[in-house]
């Protein structure tokens, strides 16, 4: 199962850095996507380009607003989940998700991992 980290960073104090770690380490594969350059968990962070074909969840640690400029980037990529970490909640992305046939999850991923939900 790989999962899209859409707001990857290689600062250590934030949420996003944390799952790839913690997602990494509970044998799931990972794409880092981010505005800035680097490596997290091992594996480089890169620009959203080419919508991506084997990805089942993309979990987001960008707000609402940012998000926006990823819509059809999301879309295109088809992943069977997207998961809205608390404070990236977004009824229009939600609703963009739900036409295309994505589930949308409001959950935290770090909380779905320790409990063995996700």
């Amino acid at each position: 199962m790989k999962t899209l980290i859409l707001g990857a960073t290689t600062n250590p104090t934030r949420y996003a850095y944390l799952a790839a770690h913690c997602l990494v380490a509970a044998g799931h594969e990972i794409v880092n996507i981010g505005i800035k350059k680097g490596t997290v968990a091992g594996v480089p962070i890169q620009a959203a380009a080419a919508p991506l074909a084997d990805i089942d969840t993309v979990t987001l640690y960008v707000g609402p607003k940012l998000q926006q400029q990823y819509y059809d980037y999301l879309i295109k990529t088809k992943p069977k989940r997207i998961i809205f970490n608390p404070g990236t909640e977004n009824p229009e992305l939600v609703a963009l998700a739900e036409e295309n046939g994505i589930a949308a999850v409001f959950a935290c991923t770090l909380v779905l991992l320790s409990t063995g939900q996700y």
